[in-house]
């Protein structure tokens, strides 16, 4: 799916993460907004892009938890999202993703939190 909605990884280091989806016509629903779904897959893939950078390749890390709040109408531009993990263990990842539109890192658009579960 990250190649459909052209998922890209601007920054990827040990404290975070940085995502984007660039604005794509394709990725518009009904009423002139990116798709929840896209929206969602932003988050996800920018939770599993932190995991990843903080422990190195993990394939088997799997999305156990995911909360997403809708909290405005995101702008015709790309969508950002920064990523972060808040709490790291053996077992799991708990993460916090913000996503806002390119240009307007004051107002988010949605907010994620998460949980990766880890393999032993």
């Amino acid at each position: 799916m990250a190649e459909d909605i052209d998922l890209r990884i601007d920054r990827l280091d040990e404290d975070g993460v940085l995502a984007r989806v660039p604005f794509h016509a394709k990725l518009v629903r009904p009423g002139g907004t990116l798709s929840g779904p896209t929206i969602m897959a932003l988050g996800d893939a920018a939770m599993y892009a932190v995991v990843l950078g903080r422990l190195g390749r993990v394939e088997m890390a799997v999305t156990s938890n995911l909360n997403i709040n809708f909290l405005v109408k995101p702008q015709p531009v790309d969508l950002l999202a920064e990523a972060r993990i808040l709490r790291l263990s053996r077992r799991q990842a708990v993460c916090e993703v913000s996503l806002y539109s390119a240009g307007n890192e004051n107002e988010l658009v949605a907010h994620v939190t998460g949980t990766y579960a880890l393999p032993l």
